[in-house]
């Protein structure tokens, strides 16, 4: 049976979990335990990653009402997930595991970044659901993007088609953090829901641009492309990131790049420009075949806030990164190169794009090497980025963990 099947097989195999999940709202949930995970378990990453470890880092000054400390649990669909967890003393559970569903019954809370099957949809009945997000960009989502086929089916077979994941999705009941005011109101729109149902604080993931009261925790990968960051700057270069969002004209990037001489361009000015790519992208392998001393893929299971502040510069095209890179106020160059495809058949956004960030556009290589040379040397985008900023984010202290930890034991438990 191929892959495909495979995967079809499964697909509509999940209504046959619906008995599973009404019979799941029957279990006694236990207001200490808050369960975590992200990108539909696939991944230690965002901000569930950041609030997980606050709170365990911090779980005896976290109590309920009644005393008891919090158990925060990281629940994974990879077990060298699970096992890196355990090995640095924090609680996790494979999600196929007997531990893993009995706490996934149990726990009162569920924490995620996308959908509530970044844990376990079908066991979460009775839980609280609380979707952290993972961007406050410019971009239309969820039900405000017409282009979302699983929300706004075309026909009946499409309705018929995506039923099973329109099970899963968010719902008005559930609670969605907003960084602010103005994204307050979009993610009413976005997420069908009502203003009494989202919370307005910082991201947790954003808490490591700052000084906070919590250590993160790297993989290796992690901790190797940190090393190779830093001894690159030790070297007098300086640090550009390529972080674009996906989409599907992405391929177009090979057509608009011609990597010698970008690379060329890159020793000439002694820059360092490392990509990484959107969890989504379909170009991970050939990125990662780019063989360049000065160009470097780094690995999709590396969390870029682990590196963000070592960046000098950012290339990006649509993608919420730019959002959370304002924390920084250091300069970025914006790279559609696809535009027109873009807004015809993937995305549109809530503010012209033209108009809505501050800084220098590239369409062109030749056009990005450019702008990239003029803002290295003179940013006067710097005032703009500030009151972008402070439209997005309603708090940039780095105590966004500390602050939501609170709320959730004391507003939504």
């Amino acid at each position: 049976m191929s892959n495909k099947a495979i995967d079809r097989v499964k697909y509509w195999g999940q209504l046959l979990g619906l008995p599973i999940y009404w019979l799941s709202f029957c279990v006694p949930r236990k207001k200490n335990i808050w369960l975590f995970g992200s990108t539909f378990g696939r991944r230690f990453a965002d901000n569930p990653r950041y609030l997980y470890l606050y709170a365990s880092q911090h779980r005896d000054e976290i109590r309920m009402k009644n005393g008891q400390a919090v158990r925060p649990v990281w629940i994974s669909h990879k077990k060298e997930i699970v096992e890196f967890l355990k090995e640095n003393g924090y609680e996790a559970y494979y999600y196929h595991s007997l531990k893993g569903i009995w706490y996934c019954l149990r726990g009162s809370i569920y924490i995620f970044d996308n959908y509530s099957k970044d844990i376990s949809f079908w066991l979460s009945g009775g839980a609280v659901k609380f979707n952290l997000w993972h961007g406050s960009g410019n971009k239309k989502t969820n039900y405000d993007n017409k282009f979302d086929k699983v929300r706004h089916p075309k026909n009946l077979w499409e309705k018929f088609k995506y039923f099973p994941r329109r099970l899963s999705d968010e719902k008005p009941g559930h609670y969605t953090l907003a960084t602010g005011p103005m994204m307050a109101d979009i993610f009413v729109s976005a997420f069908h829901t009502t203003k009494d149902h989202i919370m307005q604080d910082g991201y947790p993931r954003n808490d490591m641009l700052f000084q906070t009261d919590y250590q993160n925790l790297l993989s290796g990968e992690e901790t190797d492309t940190l090393r190779e960051m830093q001894e690159k700057k030790k070297a007098g270069n300086k640090i550009l990131v390529y972080m674009p969002t996906f989409r599907e004209s992405e391929n177009l990037f090979f057509q608009t790049m011609d990597l010698k001489k970008f690379s060329d361009y890159l020793k000439k000015n002694n820059y360092y420009f490392f990509t990484k790519l959107h969890p989504k992208s379909k170009l991970k392998e050939k990125f990662s075949e780019i063989h360049y001393d000065n160009i470097q893929n780094i690995g999709a299971d590396v969390d870029p806030y682990t590196f963000l502040k070592e960046c000098d510069l950012l290339v990006t095209d649509y993608s919420s990164i730019y959002s959370d890179y304002l924390m920084l106020n250091r300069p970025s160059v914006l790279f559609p190169y696809d535009f027109e495809e873009y807004s015809k058949d993937t995305r549109e956004c809530y503010f012209p794009y033209e108009e809505y960030m501050p800084e220098v556009r590239a369409y062109t290589m030749d056009e990005l090497m450019e702008q990239i040379t003029i803002v290295m040397q003179n940013d006067t985008c710097a005032e703009g980025r500030k009151k972008l900023k402070d439209r997005i984010f309603a708090y940039t202290d780095g105590e966004s963990a500390k602050r939501l930890c609170k709320k959730i034991r004391d507003e939504l438990l």
